[in-house]
């Protein structure tokens, strides 16, 4: 399991979360620098569930998530949230496919994008059970899963599997 992240400045995670939801940064670690760092990768995570299960609610956008997190735990994988989500660059093929659509990656649902935020900072620092056993991948239920992946979980519209 990854290791979560830190909040300096912040009594606890929640507090945290709270600042983060109300405008002030309190993702850090020990330096300036490494609180930017953690925003972004906060961000990155947050992006990969937004677009990915901003419809399936909390435990879909935990799931996917965990996806990111079983990644960065994974030797086949880069290391942090942003360098899993932009693997494979903006054109396609890419691993999200959010990232490489071509479309604005800017969030429009504020209360969505807040709730991913949150459940990002949660993911990193205090991370709840992973619900998808360890996947490595995931996709939309219709599209069949490859012969030599083992399905671990079916969460709202997605399969996942390592």
């Amino acid at each position: 399991m990854p290791r979560p992240l830190s909040f300096r400045g912040a009594k606890s995670a929640a507090s945290a979360v709270l600042a983060v939801l109300l405008g002030g940064v309190v993702l850090a670690p020990s330096s300036g620098a490494q609180a930017g760092t953690m925003r972004v990768e906060q961000q990155c995570l947050a992006q990969a569930m937004y677009w990915e299960a901003r419809g399936e609610g909390r435990h879909g956008m935990i799931a996917v998530g965990w996806t990111v997190l079983n990644r960065m735990s994974s030797p086949s994988f880069p290391g942090t949230p942003c360098s899993v989500v932009h693997q494979g660059g903006e054109r396609a093929p890419c691993q999200f496919s959010y990232w490489c659509d071509g479309k604005s990656d800017r969030p429009r649902d504020l209360r969505s994008w807040r709730s991913a935020l949150m459940i990002a900072a949660e993911l990193l620092t205090d991370p709840p059970r992973d619900p998808t056993d360890g996947a490595l991948y995931f996709h939309n239920r219709r599209v069949r899963t490859p012969r030599h992946r083992v399905r671990t979980a079916r969460i709202g519209a997605h399969v996942f599997y390592r």
